[in-house]
């Protein structure tokens, strides 16, 4: 995948403090790859500031809100009067008959629990479609090897969910992997990771590294701790988040999508900070909201969010991608699938 062009290639996201130095207040920003270590990265500190007033889609509602982030609850509904039918004593006649009861309506069916991300299927889809979004392929298998620094200011981006050397996660990828397998090829390269976490060096990297990676990326305990990585920081969370929130599969991965680039923190343009957004203009399905409702207003938190950096700027991924799925009302996110990034068309039939 190293020979696509940069421009079609997004930075991988992560749990980034992004310290933007402004005049009047330091924005702090969470776009790129993941991890808690300060790296310098290219927004838009007016665009941050108005992250709260975007709405892009004319469907985001707007419910009461206590100024904070918190939606109102809705209202519940009363109790039902102990007497039944106006006035009548609970387990009286009301067919009409003397000394007779109502027979009780028959209970609907109970509707099959819909399958969520974590379903081998599904998530096999939904690693393919951010592997649309992040390497122009469908093939994410073929990503373990992937390695190049693409200018974003974060060091050496790599793997299935794009580790970064400048932001802390592919120091753990590395760590995990030489606890698993001491001498691997990588583990030299430890010492040399722990001081460039934080910054875009190669220093004492180069010129091997990755050559080395590509080595490691054939071992399979190599790509297991990419997988488990992948679980640990962002999969897992996303998707228990999703379901606190009251979402089916679609809404588990547009979650996911938004914790692989923006990373799972709190400040305004990362995974916390858009949920919030999203949840000043509309409740979640678990607070009473409409699910189509909130993730068109979580769609227009995250491309603000997006935008807020130029590498980010190509909010394709959501706008045909991610937004048609949900106009069609595919909230299970079942196949067939068919989207376009960066203009390319893709599809899944089965």
């Amino acid at each position: 995948m190293t020979d696509l062009p940069k421009s079609r290639r997004t930075p991988r996201r992560g749990a980034l403090l992004l310290a933007v130095s402004v005049a009047v207040l330091p924005v702090q920003s969470a776009a790129g790859c993941a991890a808690a270590d300060a790296t310098p990265a290219k927004v838009d500190p007016a665009k941050v500031a108005a992250l709260d007033s975007v709405t892009d889609s004319p469907d985001a509602a707007l419910p009461a809100s206590d100024g904070g982030g918190n939606v109102a609850e809705p209202t519940q509904p009363a109790k039902p009067s102990s007497t039944g039918q106006a006035g009548t004593p609970s387990g009286a006649s009301t067919s009409g008959k003397p000394g007779t009861t109502a027979k009780p309506k028959a209970k609907p069916k109970a509707k099959a629990a819909a399958v969520d991300l974590s379903d081998p299927k599904k998530k096999e889809i939904a690693m393919e479609l951010v592997s649309s979004a992040e390497n122009s392929s469908l093939d994410w298998k073929a990503q373990y090897k992937y390695i190049e620094d693409i200018d974003d200011g974060r060091g050496y981006t790599a793997g299935i969910i794009g580790f970064c050397s400048g932001t802390g996660d592919m120091l753990e990828l590395v760590e995990l992997y030489t606890r698993r397998k001491p001498g691997n090829v990588l583990a030299p390269y430890l010492p040399a990771l722990r001081k460039v976490n934080g910054t875009d060096s190669h220093k004492g990297l180069d010129p091997n590294f990755i050559k080395d990676w590509r080595k490691a990326a054939a071992d399979t305990a190599f790509q297991q701790a990419q997988n488990d990585e992948r679980d640990r920081v962002y999969f897992n969370p996303a998707v228990k988040q999703a379901k606190s929130d009251g979402l089916r599969a679609l809404g588990q991965f547009i979650y996911y999508d938004a914790m692989v680039m923006h990373g799972p923190g709190e400040d305004s343009v990362s995974f916390g900070g858009i949920r919030k957004t999203a949840m000043k203009k509309a409740k979640t399905p678990a607070q009473g909201g409409d699910e189509v409702t909130y993730l068109n207003a979580f769609l227009d938190a995250r491309k603000a969010a997006m935008k807020t950096e130029e590498a980010h700027s190509d909010t394709s991924r959501v706008d045909t991608a991610q937004r048609v799925f949900l106009k069609a009302g595919n909230l299970d996110l079942n196949p067939p699938l068919k989207w376009k990034v960066y203009g390319d068309s893709y599809s899944i039939n089965s």
